[in-house]
Parts: C-alpha cells; structure tokens; sequence
C-alpha cells in the first residue's frame, strides 16, 4: 500500500482556550508546521492556531 498524501492535523488555539479545529493537509507538498487564522469561540475572537498531531 502507498503512504497517504493527506494527513489529518489538529489545529490548536494559541489563546489557551483548548479549543481546537481538524483540518487535513498535504503532507507531500506543505512539509512546514501549518498555522492560520481562525474564529475561536471561547475567547470570542480571531487568533492563530498551530499545528499538533492528533493523539
């Protein structure tokens, strides 16, 4: 079997809150840690989330 092009990642608020988003991710063309700009609900605003592996 081949390896998968994409991986599923976890995009965790930098905030502190906990909250997070699963997005997926071509892991042969993006090699670098992904991070954007998303709504976090419990801080009630736009902050960073960085990428972590799913547990």
């Amino acid at each position: 079997m081949a390896k998968a092009t994409t991986i599923k990642i976890r995009l965790n608020s930098t905030a502190d809150t906990g909250y997070f988003y699963v997005a997926k991710k071509n892991s042969r063309t993006m090699t670098e840690k992904m991070s954007k700009k998303k709504y976090d609900p419990i801080a009630r605003k736009h902050v960073e989330f960085k990428e972590a592996k799913i547990k």
